[in-house]
């Protein structure tokens, strides 16, 4: 029994010698982002964003890339912040409750209001983006038609962007 004691011992010992890993060859990467707005820029370094008055939000993506010497960095955390914000009013929309006649022909019930995102602060700008195995990301605004003539300022790693909002 007691050589299987030592061979026991020298089990884990092995165990401990290959399953420890030296952290000596880990180097740091350093990371460099490349924004691209997607949106025309004037001679004062401002973006311009002409908004669809048709509708209650315009829709437009930003992004870039994200990389350094060894290539692209794939999971990397883009946060992003805005200075316009909107509330939302009384009502979001509408929900109707409908179910079927003795026919199978849909019939509307009721309409339930929904209301409960009164006085809601909705911002302008998604917060975080991460970058995929290609070291690319984007970003979603959506300002709304009210803000016609309203610059918004889109941040990201110290990073301001000046968009004409027209």
């Amino acid at each position: 029994m007691d050589w299987f004691v030592g061979f026991r011992n020298f089990i884990i010992l092995l165990f401990l010698l290959v399953g420890c890993e030296s952290t000596t060859g880990w180097t740091e990467r350093n990371p460099h982002i490349t924004y691209d707005m997607r949106l025309p820029i004037d001679e004062n370094g401002y973006y311009h964003l002409e908004i669809d008055t048709t509708k209650t939000q315009t829709i437009h993506r930003v992004g870039g890339v994200v990389g350094d010497e060894y290539g692209p960095i794939d999971n990397h955390r883009i946060e992003w912040e805005s200075n316009l914000y909107w509330v939302i009013g009384d009502t979001l929309g509408y929900v109707y409750k409908r179910g079927l006649t003795d026919e199978f022909v849909y019939v509307n019930y009721d309409t339930m209001y929904v209301t409960w995102f009164n006085g809601y602060m909705v911002e302008t700008t998604n917060k975080v983006s991460m970058s995929n195995v290609y070291g690319e990301f984007g970003n979603m605004i959506a300002p709304t038609k009210t803000m016609v003539g309203d610059t918004l300022r889109l941040t990201s790693n110290n990073k301001t962007f000046n968009i004409v909002l027209d």
